[in-house]
């Protein structure tokens, strides 16, 4: 239930920061202007450290029982989403950063305008590309390796196993896609390759919070069959 629900607040938040951010993402010269929208800024920050905590937290609740059937790469869920969620801390620090360059320079008698644009422009490309390799590229090896797991152990459906597998990897080859200029992430074709693994998560859990674990599984099959071979 605890990783079914941070699944949920993972997703809320996502969008919730994303359109907090709004004001500092598309408008150039944010940076040079007395900003009444300082605020909502803040709160999509806040809603993305959330974010950040949610992510490593749904890794952290499922992995006791993912350990039972590969514990490397139980290891490997938890370390891809410490990544991801280091990549969006990265992320929120960068729009930090031109929040407080937007007090200098509204402090300063005379400005150099183009060198806080430039500063800008610099910060918002790390915060771009933090935003294309957290939530896409190192969240592709984590879910692959989660709908595996859940697909050998047949903890959940194995449809619901299966849209982890093939959203993992289709969003990693989305972040890649992205890297060489073939669409932006925010295109049709971004959000698309973005939709298997948003609904797996979905998926993965509202059955968690509803059925929780299946509690016939392949490794409960096995032990069964070992303790009753030491009976016999």
């Amino acid at each position: 239930m605890v990783a079914g629900t941070l699944f949920i607040i993972a997703a809320v938040t996502a969008i919730a920061g994303l359109i907090m951010y709004d004001p500092i993402l598309n408008d150039s010269d944010y940076i040079t202007k007395a900003n009444t929208n300082e605020p909502q800024v803040l709160w999509g920050v806040f809603f993305e450290i959330i974010l950040a905590f949610s992510v490593i937290g749904t890794s952290i609740t499922l992995f006791p029982v993912l350990k039972k059937y590969n514990e490397s790469l139980a290891i490997g869920t938890v370390c891809f989403r410490v990544l991801e969620a280091t990549l969006i801390i990265i992320g929120i620090l960068s729009l930090l950063t031109i929040v407080t360059l937007n007090h200098s320079f509204l402090n300063e008698n005379n400005p150099n305008i183009s060198a806080y644009l430039i500063a800008s422009k610099l910060l918002l490309a790390i915060h771009n590309w933090t935003f294309l390799y957290g939530p896409n590229l190192a969240l592709g090896p984590s879910t692959l390796m989660t709908g595996y797991l859940l697909y050998k152990s047949q903890l959940v459906p194995r449809s619901v196993s299966i849209l982890g597998i093939i959203g993992g990897s289709l969003i990693s080859v989305c972040a890649l896609l992205v890297t060489f200029g073939a669409f932006n992430q925010l295109s049709f074709w971004g959000m698309l390759l973005a939709v298997p693994v948003f609904i797996y998560e979905m998926s993965l859990a509202v059955w968690l919070l509803v059925k929780g674990f299946n509690s016939i599984s392949t490794f409960s099959d096995t032990q069964n069959e070992v303790i009753q071979f030491g009976r016999d």
